[in-house]
């Protein structure tokens, strides 16, 4: 039966900030332990996003992690654009990331491109990195 009354949907609703709990990691000691909430759970998020090789676990749907398998022997100036780029596409996926910035690049040790940025999340800042052999 549809309402009889219009007026409900011409309401002022307010939304309330949904809860983003996880548990918590420790990564010193090798511990998940406790719960954690807004920016170290954004910080969880992205490091988890970043570890996790796209399309090689079934649990994740092929939208969650980073491809970087296929940029094994490729060079350094097809990596670093194209690491920037996969970067953002990752983490941008998530609703609470609102873009990444502030890409830097170190090339100095052989083989491996480390990558720092900022990830600018609904619950601030975060500084990020990630080391690609090549």
């Amino acid at each position: 039966m549809i309402p009889s009354s219009a007026g409900f949907l011409k309401q002022n609703f307010e939304f309330e900030e949904q809860p983003t709990n996880t548990y918590k990691m420790n990564m010193q000691l090798n511990l998940i332990r406790g719960y954690t909430d807004g920016i170290e759970a954004m910080k969880q998020a992205i490091y988890k996003i970043l570890l996790t090789e796209r399309f090689q676990y079934i649990m994740y749907s092929g939208n969650y992690g980073i491809e970087t398998l296929d940029l094994y022997g490729q060079p350094v100036s097809y990596v670093c654009p194209e690491l920037e780029r996969r970067i953002s596409e990752a983490l941008l996926w998530d609703n609470r990331v609102q873009s990444v910035t502030d890409f830097d690049f170190d090339t100095s040790k052989k083989g491996i491109i480390h990558v720092s940025f900022t990830a600018h999340t609904v619950f601030g800042d975060v500084q990020a990195e990630k080391e690609v052999n090549i």
